[in-house]
């Protein structure tokens, strides 16, 4: 196999992406990366189907579902855990402020929460949290982050969910704070790993190469978030160093590793993809996950802190 690959990421600035490709660490190591921009998880899984990528940044829950419905992909590596957070305009409460969950959402009886696309991550959260807590809220999907923010500001919803970008964002454009921080919203949630499409399991030395450098890319921007802002910013061109460093400072759990907590999080999420209607099947840890890579590069505890 060529050792081209072609990887879709998204905007979302505290992925590994950013720094692959803000470095020349994939071409030393002798990989040629194409990278594509995708709007959303959803759209990853739909370009896997196609065959349009080999690897992909993307929330577990969209990956999931693609699974359930056949399509030829395998999680690899982890990235990061809970990238979800809940934000709204100045006037609401905080959990913080309010004390529980129910009471904060209930601020939005009759209201209209903005979201990523159905099938994201942040969708299928908030949805849950909504059933679990039998209140009337709608949750209205946009097909890119921008539009969430733009519905806010506009006024034309109330609050938000997304990845601490878009909280770092709304706070900056009108003021939005953060109500339900991610580890509030769902312990551990895989906000992100990495999932390649099945063929490619048939060439382990361009998996296990490009997880060295991920895992890279963890530890930088664990250790060195200053330095990882840089490249990012630089690379982006529209948001400064602050930015970037607000982001990664809201949910700094970063790491390659597929832990314990990150797969159990994981399967945690099929009874309520099932419960939504997302997914019809009964899929095991084995359909979703491959650890042998990981294991490899990965020899130390995990990192997710």
């Amino acid at each position: 196999m060529s050792t081209t690959i072609k990887i879709a990421h998204l905007s979302t600035v505290y992925h590994t992406s950013f720094i692959l490709m803000g470095t020349d660490w994939l071409e030393k190591a002798g990989i040629h990366a194409e990278w594509k921009l995708f709007a959303s998880g959803p759209d990853i899984v739909k370009a896997f189907e196609n065959k349009e990528i080999d690897i992909g940044y993307i929330g577990l829950p969209p990956a999931i579902i693609g699974i359930d419905r056949g399509v030829p992909i395998i999680c690899v590596a982890g990235g990061h855990v809970e990238g979800t957070v809940m934000l709204a305009r100045k006037e609401y409460g905080t959990l913080d402020e309010l004390n529980n969950i129910n009471a904060v959402l209930a601020q939005f009886e009759g209201k209209v929460i903005g979201s990523p696309p159905k099938g994201s991550i942040h969708d299928v959260i908030i949805n849950n949290a909504i059933e679990e807590e039998g209140l009337d809220i709608k949750v209205r999907n946009f097909p890119w982050t921008d539009f969430v923010l733009e519905a806010l500001v506009d006024g034309d919803i109330e609050a938000a969910v997304g990845t601490p970008s878009l909280a770092v964002a709304a706070a900056r454009a009108c003021g939005a704070k953060t109500i339900i921080p991610p580890s509030a919203l769902w312990r551990n949630n895989p906000s992100y790993g990495i999932v390649v499409r099945k063929e490619l399991l048939d060439f382990p030395d361009v998996i296990t190469g490009f997880l060295e450098l991920h895992e890279k890319a963890c530890n930088f921007i664990r250790k060195n978030p200053d330095g990882a802002a840089r490249i990012v910013s630089r690379l982006i061109g529209v948001v400064d160093e602050d930015f970037v460093r607000d982001a990664y400072s809201i949910s700094p759990k970063y790491c390659a590793a597929l832990s314990r907590d990150f797969v159990d999080s994981t399967m945690a999420f099929l009874p309520v993809l099932r419960r939504l209607k997302y997914i019809s099947g009964n899929l095991s840890e084995g359909d979703i996950f491959q650890h042998a890579f990981i294991d490899t590069v990965h020899k130390e505890p995990p990192h997710y802190v």
